[in-house]
């Protein structure tokens, strides 16, 4: 049984990953003001000391603790590592993305020391926005000095604000958007007093508003969490340690991709270079700034560079590079200044455009690139040359499909979320359909669908404001997705689609996995003809060998025929699936990452 704190962020993360699972778990938050659907968990209110956390954890049978709480909630991380030591429970924490910290912030370790910079900056006027049980913390300082706090309208803050004595009418109560600019403007205050609260508490954006009106910014740092705790960053990396500490309780485990292992390979290969350390594992970013670690085979040293091994673990799902070595050689090139990639053993040569890779350079895909040159810039910013390889990659080249894109002579090293997520067919529209249901109860009234973690993102610059639930991956099933859409009730549909699924969907293809359609150049040229577009459209299109190709081959004016037309045939498939009062909307996302086109 699994034991989650949450009552934040982080917390409807951990049940948006565990949910899925169908297995009972339990859900702990201090107070009732979250609301949370948990369809397979139970939510428990009210706060837990160490002896009731450990009697609960005796009787419920806990095997695992996912501490996802709020970082400056010092006394529970330590009630957890207490329970957890005497029991011998495993605890994850789920901990936010912090961003670097700026020096133009001043920095306090905590609430004393805050106090004590701010009257050595001859700080008179402060807004804080540190809570309401820093109320007490900072007695000291507002008790001399023009304060105003930023609180919650509950009926538990005003308690705490009378039982300090507070002034009520230097409170202020935090509204939905967060925006602190009015009262930057109003109060005129000579600073901002902050926690370390992360991404999803707003830290940036609040320290941000502040530097903008010239206002200076103080800040208390995180408390140092327990070391026994294994920390992750995000919903892949909490899902993968959960596999590990639970196995079974996801019906299939998730992997990672070669561009995972090779940026973990060569981050070993030049920290080892640079440091002459031994590495057993290491850690690395993922594109969407999660952080995971992964073990190290080997490492192997010649007198100018350090070569290292890192195993693919594909999970369950059936990928033929599983288990497959992939290694980085990192040697320093004092030529250039560049980072230069080099194919080695098993990988394979690009001989088409359209990969987003120069054609004759080695099949290292974009986003593998940049997360090595990422973590690689971290720690050189000088000529580097990156040899990847793949042992046996040529042999395994015919299994997959880097023949129909023109990559011969070995595999890929791809991925583009950096994790592979495993399902089978009727396992991943089970998941679908719980992900409908959690939104369904969360009260959302608007889901975006993407094919995955590329075109979410993108998507997401248009809806910034929608929550996480409210974006779904249908992967190839589009037909399945809109029609689970339809029964649970959805009539305002967004939908992000890459080129690639959109020539599959316009022809009437819902399902366009590539063991299943193939694209269709004849339909695609007879669309050209339709939309107007010139016959030297139509013979290009004829020619070639991916749909990524069409963004090149078509001149401006027939582009700006073709893919609207295409967008349209694709609306067409899919609102045939919908309740006719359905508001669908559909986006064109280029390889780029910018959108083509859109229809309603």
């Amino acid at each position: 049984m699994i034991l989650i704190f949450g009552g934040t962020t982080e917390g409807r993360l951990a049940v948006d990953v565990i949910d899925p699972a169908g297995k009972p778990y339990f859900y702990s938050t201090h107070g009732d003001a979250q609301q949370i659907h948990c369809k397979h968990g139970k939510h428990l209110c009210g706060e837990m000391d160490a002896e009731a956390m450990s009697v609960f954890c005796r009787e419920q049978a806990i095997r695992l603790i996912i501490d996802a709480a709020h970082p400056f909630a010092t006394g529970l991380h330590q009630n957890i590592s207490t329970v957890a030591e005497q029991l011998q429970i495993a605890v994850i924490r789920l901990e936010r993305q912090y961003p670097l910290r700026r020096q133009e912030i001043i920095w306090c370790q905590d609430f004393p020391e805050a106090i004590e910079q701010l009257k050595r900056h001859r700080i008179k006027r402060l807004l804080a926005l540190t809570g309401v049980n820093s109320l007490k913390k900072l007695r000291g300082y507002w008790q001399e000095h023009d304060c105003w706090f930023r609180i919650l309208r509950r009926e538990a803050s005003e308690k705490i604000r009378a039982a300090v004595g507070f002034p009520p009418e230097r409170i202020i109560f935090y509204e939905q958007d967060g925006a602190i600019d009015p009262w930057l403007t109003e109060l005129s205050p000579d600073a901002i007093l902050l926690k370390e609260s992360g991404e999803s508490g707003g830290f940036s954006a609040k320290a941000d508003s502040a530097l903008r009106h010239g206002i200076q910014v103080f800040a208390i740092e995180r408390p140092t969490l327990p070391a026994s705790f294994r920390i992750v960053t995000g919903r892949y990396t909490l899902r993968r340690e959960i596999e590990q500490r639970l196995p079974g309780f996801f019906e299939l485990r998730s992997g990672v991709t070669t561009g995972t292992c090779a940026t973990a390979a060569a981050k070993t290969a030049l920290a080892a270079l640079l440091h002459h350390t031994k590495y057993d594992e290491i850690r690395v970013t993922l594109p969407d700034g999660e952080t995971l670690s992964l073990p190290v085979e080997f490492v192997t040293r010649t007198e100018n560079s350090v070569t290292v091994g890192v195993r693919k673990e594909a999970g369950d799902d059936p990928d033929v590079t599983n288990g497959v070595i992939v290694t980085a050689q990192v040697a320093f090139n004092r030529q250039h200044t560049d980072i230069r990639f080099i194919g080695g053993e098993g990988i394979g040569t690009v001989t088409l455009p359209g990969l987003g890779i120069e054609v004759g350079g080695p099949a290292i895909n974009p986003v593998p690139r940049q997360m090595m040159e990422r973590e690689l810039r971290q720690l050189y910013d000088g000529g580097l040359d990156v040899t990847i390889s793949v042992p046996g990659g040529e042999e395994l080249a015919p299994k997959t499909f880097n023949h129909r894109v023109g990559v011969i002579g070995g595999i890929s090293i791809i991925g583009t979320s950096g994790i592979v997520q495993p399902f089978s067919h009727e396992a991943f529209i089970e998941a679908i359909r719980r992900e409908f249901e959690v939104a369904v109860a969360s009260g959302l009234t608007h889901i975006v669908l993407n094919s995955g973690a590329r075109s979410e993102r993108i998507v997401k610059t248009r809806y910034p404001m929608l929550p996480p639930q409210a974006f779904i991956h249908y992967g190839n099933a589009i037909g399945e997705s809109l029609r689970i859409a339809r029964e649970t009730g959805f009539n305002n549909i967004t939908m992000g689609l890459m080129l690639g699924k959109a020539v599959k969907l316009a022809e009437g293809n819902l399902d366009t996995h590539s063991h299943k359609v193939s694209m269709n150049l004849p339909f695609l040229q007879s669309l050209a003809a339709e939309a107007d577009c010139s016959p030297e459209a139509v013979t290009a299109i004829g020619q070639i060998q991916m749909a990524r190709e069409l963004w090149s081959k078509l001149s401006r004016s027939d582009a700006e025929r073709f893919f609207p037309l295409l967008l349209k045939k694709c609306r067409e498939h899919c609102i045939a699936l919908l309740p006719e009062n359905c508001r669908l909307e559909l986006f064109l996302i280029t390889d780029e990452g910018t959108i083509a086109c859109q229809i309603v």
